[in-house]
């Protein structure tokens, strides 16, 4: 059985990072046919819109796309194309796995958390208008809707990979009903999962404990703004950018993409990691039931990380793209 996935190259080292990672997903054996469409930069210049409605049928009809980074026209009145992918498929769930990867030196040590953030809500909402010169008004919108879902997903996620602790961080003390609203939602969900241990924690106070010991949190959910933020702030604990992998998803579709951007300062020199990108497809693989050609292609990225031989420069090594993505393609 074969199945089709949308392809989304990106913008910048987006075609190579996804080509890249393209070729060892193939290389593992994994039975996918791919759908290629483009959205971000390429695809305003093309068609005039970031996020054609090609783009958005295609994720709508194979179910699973894998993105590579985007970029949004600066200038031209248009939403970033990753936030109106998200809005538009209800992709309302943000999930960014942060763990410790052997041969990546950082402060910390076996760092294995996971970030969910609601991905359709708060200042994201996009509505802001200036009520006279000087004086710009946004709004933050929090709805106990979109509060519960989020929180039942956590939760069975949470249920189904094994883990044991969630906290939920807000800043009640200066957003009492938006922000109350949303620790009101996760307490409901909350009990009727009394063998989960659950917390709360100002949302300021997950920051400084973060950088102060990140070992002792598991799951930690949050609002679209503190998310979008502390989801990057975890990202530099094991490495940065560069090795997190990341995934939007809803009810009925999932969007598999690096979090990094499009890097155009080294777009064309073939000296680009795609071990974000490529750790995405491995989640995604994983969602899909390929479990088995998940392990397969995580394993062979242990191997090469560990031997150290092929790492590209971000990682401390020389190789270019080509040589990492041969060197995980010959431990297949």
């Amino acid at each position: 059985m074969k199945y089709t996935v949308t392809l989304i190259p990106g913008d910048g080292i987006g075609p190579e990072v996804t080509g890249a990672t393209r070729q060892v997903i193939e290389a593992a054996g994994a039975p996918i046919e791919w759908e290629v469409v483009h959205a971000g930069q390429r695809a305003f210049e093309e068609t005039g819109i970031p996020v054609p409605g090609a783009v958005l049928s295609s994720i709508r009809r194979n179910r699973v796309a894998l993105k590579g980074p985007l970029a949004t026209p600066k200038g031209k009145g248009f939403r970033s194309a990753n936030v109106t992918i998200r809005q538009e498929l209800q992709l309302y769930t943000g999930l960014r796995p942060v763990r410790s990867l052997p041969g990546v030196k950082t402060p910390y040590s076996n760092v294995d958390l996971v970030v969910l953030r609601e991905n359709t809500e708060d200042l994201y909402a996009g509505i802001e208008h200036e009520v006279k010169p000087g004086h710009v008004i946004s709004l933050k919108v929090s709805t106990r809707h979109a509060g519960e879902r989020i929180a039942k997903w956590a939760f069975e996620y949470m249920r189904w990979r094994g883990r044991r602790k969630i906290s939920c961080c807000a800043k009640p003390a200066v957003s009492p009903l938006a922000d109350g609203a949303f620790l009101d939602a996760f307490a409901t969900i909350g009990e009727d999962y009394p063998f989960i241990q659950q917390d709360t924690l100002p949302v300021d106070n997950l920051a400084m404990e973060l950088a102060m010991d990140p070992t002792r949190f598991d799951v930690l959910l949050l609002q679209n703004l503190y998310g979008d933020i502390l989801s990057d702030l975890c990202a530099g604990l094991v490495g940065g950018l560069g090795v997190v992998p990341g995934a939007n998803i809803g009810d009925t579709t999932a969007v598999f993409e690096a979090v990094h951007g499009t890097a155009p300062d080294i777009q064309g020199k073939g000296i680009a990691n795609p071990l974000a990108v490529l750790l995405s497809g491995v989640m995604m693989l994983e969602f899909m039931g390929e479990k088995k050609v998940a392990d397969r292609i995580e394993r062979a990225v242990w191997d090469v990380l560990s031997e150290g031989k092929h790492l590209t420069g971000d990682l401390g090594g020389t190789a270019n793209t080509a040589e990492f993505t041969a060197a995980l393609i010959d431990k297949l």
